[in-house]
């Protein structure tokens, strides 16, 4: 069975050889592109039917789809990610977490966010002072239970 590893060197020589964008990759197998992406760099899995869709459209084989629908280890490094843009991911949760923490526990009471009942979107705002980012996250409140 190959590694989800080897699966997303292939998947990337694949897509940049082709010339695919997420975007396109996504439509073509009718998923969203956040979540079309981190399955293809195995952070999530996908149906069998969907995992041979991206091999189909990135002309890519079996062990590739195989590898695609199997449940992935979530896990990544303790330390802050030294890639700029991801360093500023960190650093917004890192500036904002607390806040963020408070106004969520002050609306919905002791819980979580659930990053598995969990929607992402990412997008361009054009704005004549610089294009914007916009990030959408949207996960069902997981309230702790007492007993």
């Amino acid at each position: 069975m190959m590694n989800k590893e080897l699966m997303t060197a292939k998947i990337l020589e694949a897509k940049a050889t082709k010339g695919v964008s997420w975007e396109a990759l996504a439509e073509a197998i009718g998923m969203s592109p956040v979540f079309t992406t981190s399955a293809c760099l195995g952070m999530n899995s996908l149906t069998e039917d969907k995992a041979f869709g991206v091999c189909e459209a990135l002309g890519l084989d079996k062990p590739v789809a195989e590898a695609l629908q199997v449940c992935p280890k979530k896990s990544w490094d303790d330390a802050v990610p030294q890639d700029p843009l991801i360093y500023r991911l960190y650093e917004v949760v890192g500036v904002y977490g607390d806040t963020l923490k408070e106004l969520i526990h002050e609306k919905f009471g002791d819980g979580i966010m659930s990053a598995i009942d969990f929607t992402m979107h990412v997008d361009k705002e054009e704005n004549p002072k610089g294009d914007r980012v916009v990030v959408t996250m949207n996960g069902k409140f997981l309230p702790y239970k007492s007993w």
